[in-house]
């Protein structure tokens, strides 16, 4: 029997690199000294925080926006996704790429120190970073100085309510805290008296809230507290600072529990990061006294962590938060009843 040749030991080494080339060029390369980040939030707000974070460490932050379908793309990639760090501007959106399984625990000193229990996964597959709260706009002329969500359906207010569409999230977030707090069945009860205080239909956005004060279509709605920011900070003469100048700030509080609700922006690693390291020194940093102050003067939102100074305006017009000591978590397993709740009471139309 003929012995079968073997092939040169050279063109055996040869075959091998070009099958490791080959395969090399298949994968996304991660540099040691690389990050990136898969955002919902617009890079501009978050290109301050970055750029220190790459001061700081020498760590490079490759930032991809992502308007939708977060979830969908990170899963689609599977073990390829170049993605180290996944971050959103809705715990109910955080929540869901934990649900996907597409992020990993992570278990850090500085993050479970710098972030309240309430505000981040009790098994660490997210964090959040800073808040948003859900507040009360009102004509600067109304003697109100203490306001409970509850009162947004008290008939006194029949016909001077203004709010966004209840399907966007930061309502259905704070439906779900009705929920969370009172039951479905007052939930829904709340829901109907507010349809029936409305001034006008459910619809546009938090910042014509306060433009249709001024106009004299309502006398109060809920906002979020970073357009106070944007409004009254905003040059003098334009529309948006004469909204600003026509509101004054309510912080609202449950009736059961006593704090003011509040959204996040909140991220989460990614569970096949490339580059996990660099992807927990980045969430650390986020949270860091000085990132947290830059969270507060550059997007007027109120620091995570306790001890930062808010930006100037924030702290004239609406002060230091007692934040909802309800688990943000919690709230958002109520996600799917609170939306069916404003389509059955028929919210938007």
């Amino acid at each position: 029997m003929t012995a079968r040749p073997r092939a040169p030991a050279r063109a055996t080494l040869a075959l091998g690199a070009t099958a490791l080339t080959l395969l090399a060029a298949a994968l996304p390369a991660h540099a040691a000294g690389e990050v990136t980040l898969y955002t919902t939030r617009e890079p501009g707000l978050v290109q301050p925080l970055l750029a220190a974070f790459t001061a700081q460490n020498d760590i490079k932050v490759n930032t991809v926006f992502v308007k939708d379908g977060l979830l969908e793309r990170v899963k689609a990639e599977g073990a390829r996704s170049p993605a180290d760090l996944l971050m959103t501007v809705d715990i109910g959106n955080l929540v869901d790429l934990v649900d996907g399984g597409v992020t990993q625990p992570v278990q850090s000193a500085a993050l479970q120190t710098a972030i309240p229990s309430n505000l981040r996964g009790s098994d660490g597959q997210w964090f959040a970073l800073s808040l948003r709260a859900r507040v009360l706009y009102a004509d600067k002329s109304l003697p109100l100085t203490a306001f409970r969500y509850e009162d947004l359906a008290n008939p006194k207010y029949k016909g001077k309510v203004c709010i966004r569409s209840g399907q966007h999230p930061y309502n259905v977030a704070l439906v779900s805290a009705m929920i969370a707090h009172d039951g479905e069945a007052k939930a829904e009860q709340w829901l109907r008296g507010v349809k029936a205080n409305l001034g006008r239909k459910a619809t546009g956005g938090d910042r014509d809230v306060a433009r249709d004060i001024l106009g004299g279509i309502c006398d109060v709605g809920l906002a979020n507290s970073y357009y106070v920011g944007q409004l009254k900070g905003a040059k003098e003469g334009t529309d948006a600072r004469k909204w600003g100048d026509a509101i004054k700030v309510v912080k609202p509080t449950f009736a059961q529990g006593g704090g003011t609700h509040v959204n996040i922006s909140g991220a989460a690693v990614a569970k096949h990061a490339p580059q996990r390291a660099n992807a927990v020194k980045l969430l650390e940093f986020l949270v860091s006294p000085p990132a947290q102050v830059l969270y507060a003067e550059a997007n007027y939102e109120f620091p995570v962590r306790q001890g930062v100074a808010l930006d100037p305006i924030i702290a004239s017009s609406i002060g230091e938060l007692k934040v909802d000591p309800l688990p943000v978590a919690e709230i958002a397993k109520y996600r799917k009843q609170a939306s069916a709740l404003v389509d059955k009471v028929a919210f938007d139309q």
